[in-house]
């Protein structure tokens, strides 16, 4: 196996071995139309097609009737509400694995189609010509003429979403399987999805379109009290960190945040569990509080140790031909004596005095893949849970509400490798997108930069943003790690930094302080060139003081076109 340079790797490569891929988004051709309006697809009106499969070789032909669509005792049921159109799904004797319903619509041939992603993003975010059989996880938007139409389903649904958009028409399917496998729903009535849209208005900026639709989608955020900024120690340390380097991140911080302004928060990364190192995690946590700051801590509430039992474990079929994978032993779920053992970590976090907890992992241990691997399908075929009567969203909704209720109501938790379309509402915080780096400036720009700007419409709309850490380090040339610490500060999203011991001189500690007291006003962000380019590099920032506008060069001689 070809070995790669430690300078490059990510958290994931470091504890799993797997190399990190990411495509690079190509930046849209933008011809101008004469055209005078983008047409629209009312999802309240009657699709055109709806069909059920189980298994994508065996569809079956549905007969329309008023709001049904139906085959014998198999029924699919769209009924308007006032939120949308809500899709039921009736299937006592057949394990139904998708729901596909399709919108007639003659589009432009000029449009341009955004999307967004199964979990974090990889870099691949971005405007794109028409390209039918590309996946648009969740949701999607249309433009054209200074217009934008936005597509997608309310946050929290029990099923999988994901559209196409061609020249004709628009395509939603709804994954229903449970593991790899059709859902057994007995005499259960499905509640799918609900399905909304939101027409856009002429010369309306793309962000406030995006960010209006986004609220639209999710109507009862579970927003912070108080900012989210502060220390991680990931990226110098990479899983070697130490209490007293912790402690030291933890004066830092609290010495550069506002003295007027919300406590930072100190978070312990992955590395905690050396019993050696950290024999009391508790003591820890108080030790933290006293430096001024706010303890928070990592978890990984899914994984399974080697003499777990294997009754309650996930099988290594869902990791499909990543034989590689199969030590990464993970609990399911639905198993209820696994479930705790799995809610135990977060309680655990909780009784040790933490204020804030960040759940990793989840996505690829439930069904085997990275998002930069799933395409238009979240998992491998060929297997299911323990329980099969639950739908894959279910059961991801299951075990967030779970970590929900045992982290309490006070304790703030971020979602690291999660469904961001079902964390929201549950969840204060959410990683948007995939590793960034302290070694690596490249990782940062095309990880980092691409997600703050095509996720930040699901800022305070879904949850807090959290681009990922401000890595400062000797290994990253200050100029570069200036401008992400700007924007990130200026963005209205979570601040976490993550300073290397030598790295953080009188200059960077005045821009820490600078950045601090900006990310506590509550300041907000758009990126002007993102039908441009993947990686933005206009933005418009509003604060207090008014309005500001900067520029960034991201790149660094160029960027690499290979897998970091």
């Amino acid at each position: 196996m070809k070995k790669t340079p430690l300078a490059s790797l990510s958290r994931r490569d470091l504890i799993l071995g797997a190399t990190a891929s990411a495509s690079l988004a190509a930046a849209p051709l933008r011809a101008q139309s004469t055209k005078p309006s983008l047409p629209f697809a009312d999802l309240r009106e009657t699709p055109a097609q709806v069909a059920v499969f189980a298994g994508l070789e065996n569809a079956r032909p549905l007969t329309r009737s008023g709001s049904e669509w139906r085959s014998g005792d198999l029924v699919v049921t769209l009924n308007k509400a006032q939120a949308g159109t809500v899709v039921s799904l009736a299937a006592p004797s057949l394990a139904v694995t998708h729901l596909r319903l399709r919108w007639s619509i003659r589009h432009p041939q000029d449009i341009v189609v955004l999307g967004d992603a199964w979990e974090r993003s990889y870099g691949d975010l971005g405007w794109h010509n028409v390209v039918p059989e590309r996946p648009l996880p969740w949701y999607c938007a249309v433009h054209q003429n200074d217009t934008t139409h936005c597509y997608g389903i309310e946050t929290g649904a029990a099923s999988l979403a994901m559209w196409q958009v061609d020249a004709a028409g628009i395509t939603l399917w709804l994954d229903a399987r449970n593991g790899g496998e059709g859902v057994l729903l007995g005499s259960r009535v499905l509640k799918a999805a609900t399905l909304v849209a939101r027409r856009g208005e002429r010369d309306e900026p793309i962000p406030s379109a995006l960010s209006a639709f986004c609220r639209t989608m999710s109507p009862s955020p579970r927003l912070p009290t108080t900012t989210v900024y502060g220390s991680n120690d990931w990226y110098y340390a990479y899983g070697k960190n130490t209490a007293e380097g912790i402690l030291r991140d933890a004066e830092l911080v609290t010495a550069l945040a506002p003295a007027s302004g919300p406590k930072p928060f100190a978070i312990v990364d992955d590395g905690w569990q050396n019993k050696q190192a950290f024999p009391d995690m508790a003591a820890l946590t108080s030790q933290i509080r006293s430096k001024g700051a706010r303890p928070g801590l990592w978890i990984r509430p899914l994984q399974a140790h080697a003499d777990a039992d294997r009754k309650l474990l996930l099988p290594d079929v869902r990791f499909g031909r990543h034989r590689e994978r199969f030590n990464d032993l993970a609990y399911d779920p639905t198993i209820p004596e696994a479930r705790e053992a799995a809610l135990d970590t977060m309680r655990e976090a909780v009784r040790w005095g933490n204020d804030l907890v960040k759940h990793d992992f989840s996505t690829y241990e439930l069904f085997g893949g990275w998002g930069s691997e799933m395409g238009p399908s979240m998992t491998t075929g060929s297997w299911h849970f323990n329980d099969r009567s639950l739908t894959n969203a279910e059961i991801v909704l299951n075990l967030y509400r779970g970590l929900r209720k045992a982290a309490g109501e006070r304790t703030v938790v971020i979602g690291c490798n999660t469904i961001g379309h079902l964390a929201a509402g549950l969840f204060e915080a959410n990683r948007t997108g995939d590793d960034v780096s302290g070694r690596v400036w490249e990782r940062t720009r095309r990880m980092g930069v691409n997600t703050l700007a095509f996720r930040l419409p699901q800022n305070r709309a879904f949850f807090i943003v959290d681009a990922d850490c401000v890595p400062l380090t000797k290994a990253i040339a200050w100029e570069k790690t200036r401008m992400w610490l700007d924007v990130v500060a200026r963005s209205g999203t979570a601040l976490i930094v993550s300073p290397e011991p030598g790295a953080v001189g009188a200059e960077q500690k005045a821009a820490l302080r600078e950045a601090f007291a900006i990310a506590a006003s509550a300041p907000a962000a758009v990126a002007d060139d993102m039908l441009q380019t993947n990686a933005p590099e206009r933005w418009t920032f509003q604060q207090s003081g008014g309005t500001k506008k900067a520029n960034y060069g991201w790149d660094e001689d160029g960027a690499s076109p290979f897998s970091i």
